[in-house]
C-alpha cells in the first residue's frame, strides 16, 4: 500500500516509479492523502505496471463510505477494501468486476483502531459472505480489546471467501503468524515508509523487497 498513517503518500507516483521494478503484482492506496487527479494518475500507473489495484476506505459513516465506493467505481479499480456498510457499497458499485471486501469489527477513528470480539468478528464475515462478497479486510493488529491472532482465527473458521488482513503487519515473523492462519493476504504500508518493517535498514526498495520475500516464503 502506498500509504502512510492511513493516508495515501503524497509522492505515490514517484514511489510507486521507485519501486514498480522489483515485480509488486498488487499494488493499493487510501482513498484520502492526495487530490483525486493524483488518485487517477496513480491508478493509470497501477495498471500499465501489470498489477491489481486496490482502494482501501478510510470512512467509516455510511454516506462518507457510498462516497468513497464512488470514487472506487469511478477509477476501476479491481478491489475495494474497509468500509463498514456492505450493502451501501455493493449498491454502489453494482456489477463493475470489483471485488469488494468490508471491514469486518467496528473500526473506530484515524489511524483506525478496532472493536470487536472475535464472536462479532466471525458473525461479520458469515454476513459479508451471505451479501456476495469477496471475503473480509480484518484490522486484527488494530484490535483495543481481542488478542488479534485469536481474531484471525474466529475470522477464517467463519469464511469461505479471502481473508486480508491490514494494518500494523510490520515483520516478516508476523507474515509468517498469519500465513499459518491461514490468511490469503495482508497490506502493508506505514512499516515500509518508517522502516520499520526491516530495522535499521534505511532503503525503501531494500524493505518493500523484504515484505516480498515474505510474502511468497
Amino acid at each position: 500500500m502506498l500509504t502512510c498513517g492511513d493516508r495515501t503518500v503524497g509522492d505515490c507516483v514517484a514511489v510507486l516509479d521507485e519501486i514498480a521494478d522489483l515485480g509488486l503484482r498488487h499494488i493499493g492506496f487510501k482513498d484520502v492523502g492526495v487530490a483525486p487527479d493524483v488518485l487517477e494518475t496513480l491508478h493509470r500507473r497501477i495498471k500499465s505496471a501489470g498489477a491489481v489495484s486496490y482502494l482501501e476506505v478510510v470512512s467509516l459513516t455510511p454516506g462518507s463510505t457510498r462516497e468513497s465506493a464512488r470514487v472506487a467505481r469511478r477509477l476501476g479499480v479491481d478491489r475495494l477494501l474497509g468500509g463498514g456498510d456492505p450493502e451501501g457499497v455493493l449498491a454502489e458499485i453494482g456489477a463493475g468486476g470489483i471485488d469488494y471486501f468490508p471491514f469486518a469489527g467496528r473500526p473506530q477513528g484515524h489511524p483506525t483502531a478496532l472493536l470487536g470480539s472475535a464472536e462479532e468478528i466471525a458473525a461479520d464475515c458469515r454476513r459479508a459472505e451471505s451479501l456476495g462478497c469477496a471475503g473480509v479486510d480484518l484490522l486484527a493488529f488494530r484490535s483495543r480489546v481481542t488478542d488479534p491472532l485469536d481474531l484471525v482465527r474466529a475470522a477464517r473458521g467463519a469464511l469461505r471467501g479471502r481473508l486480508i488482513v491490514a494494518g500494523s503487519v510490520d515483520s516478516s515473523a508476523r507474515v509468517r503468524e498469519i500465513a499459518a492462519l491461514g490468511v490469503d493476504a495482508f497490506t502493508v504500508g506505514t512499516a515500509i515508509f518508517e522502516r520499520r518493517f526491516v530495522p535499521g535498514e534505511p532503503s525503501l526498495r531494500a524493505q518493500v523487497a523484504a515484505a516480498l520475500a515474505a510474502s511468497s516464503a
